[in-house]
Parts: structure tokens; sequence; C-alpha cells
């Protein structure tokens, strides 16, 4: 996941800023993924997401910009609103009337979330703790979508207090899953074995 401003990863490329996610090695410019069409709250925009090639294990990688998750057509900022209007007890077709999607889209997502919810929850409570060692327990909140949702929050408070503000709060989920929110079980989350070394974008 990249930076949603596209010269900037460009240059970032090009200066060897950018590090390959298999072996840690530097990636250089390799060319553009095919175009697609990211539908925003405010309309939709072509994305033609820039691709990068590692110098030292050859590997190829699609740079994602931190606004979108992988295979999914809309903006993961449009993705967290149906969650919580989903937690606030609104139905997947009130939802859908409210942001403009349709409705099997949304779902679609609640569904993948739901499924996803433990490894979420999991996911984003040992990053919480690793940007802040002085955190307690995060407080159940009754279902596994709420504590998912919960230790999201806590997380990205976490994130602020270490790094300062640095975006928008569906940003940093999609840049601390490296995508994948909302993927499928065989499609892991990055692994929180060392020390966080999260960037500002």
């Amino acid at each position: 996941m990249v930076e949603n401003n596209a010269a900037e990863v460009d240059r970032d490329l090009t200066a060897g800023r950018v590090t390959c996610p298999t072996c840690d090695g530097v990636l250089g410019p390799w060319g553009w993924a095919r175009r697609r069409l990211l539908r925003r709250r405010d309309g939709s925009v072509w994305l033609r997401p820039r691709r990068g090639r590692c110098r030292s294990c050859g590997g190829t990688h699609v740079l994602l910009p931190v606004d979108t998750l992988v295979r999914r057509r809309d903006e993961v900022a449009v993705i967290g609103a149906a969650l919580v209007a989903w937690l606030g007890g609104a139905g997947h077709r009130r939802i859908a009337s409210g942001l403009g999607v349709p409705a099997d889209t949304v779902r679609g997502w609640l569904r993948r979330f739901a499924v996803r919810a433990e490894d979420v929850r999991v996911h984003f409570w040992r990053l919480a703790h690793r940007l802040d060692a002085s955190l307690g327990a995060i407080e159940p909140r009754g279902s596994q979508v709420a504590d998912a949702l919960e230790a999201i929050g806590v997380a990205a408070a976490a994130a602020v207090r270490r790094f300062g503000p640095a975006g928008s709060l569906w940003a940093f989920v999609s840049g601390a899953t490296g995508g994948r929110l909302l993927c499928n079980t065989s499609c892991p989350y990055l692994v929180l074995d060392g020390p966080v070394t999260l960037t500002r974008t």
C-alpha cells in the first residue's frame, strides 16, 4: 500500500524509497496495472495503480493507494461507513441507499467482515499494543463485529499518539491490513511478529 499521491509514489519508486514486501529489497518502476474505476462518495474516478519490480528478488507488485482495498471497486472510506452504519443497526438495503451502492455489494461487504471479524480484532489488538505498550485490555463490546471495530479504533488512536495525525481512519485500516480487510480466508493480513515500523503517508 502506498500514499494516494501518484506523483509522490513515482518519485519514491525512482529514488528507491519503496521496500519490497517479499524480501525487503528495493522496488523500482515497472509500468502500471490495468485501469479500474474507483467509486467514491463524491463520484467515481479512474485509477491506474503503479507497478514496482524488486531489484533483489525480481518480484513485481501492484502499488495500491491506501484509500482502496484489494479487489474492491469502492473506496475504503465508503466501506468503512457501511460497517459503522451496520454496527448502529442499519440493514444492508438502507446502508446501500444512503451510500449510493448496490445492495448486493453492501451485503457482500458485511458478510465478509462478519466472517473475518475475529481475525480483524486480533490483528488490530496486536497492532494497538505494539504501538502503545501501556495499553490495557480492549473492552469487549458484545459481538465479534463490535469488538473488531473497537480494536480498529483503539489501534488508530494509538497510531495518532505515536506518529501524530496522518490521514483518515479508513486509510489507516487499509494500510494496516495491506488492503486485505475484506479478503477471503486464503488472503492473510500482514504478520506482526516484529517491531512496528509504520510510516506516515
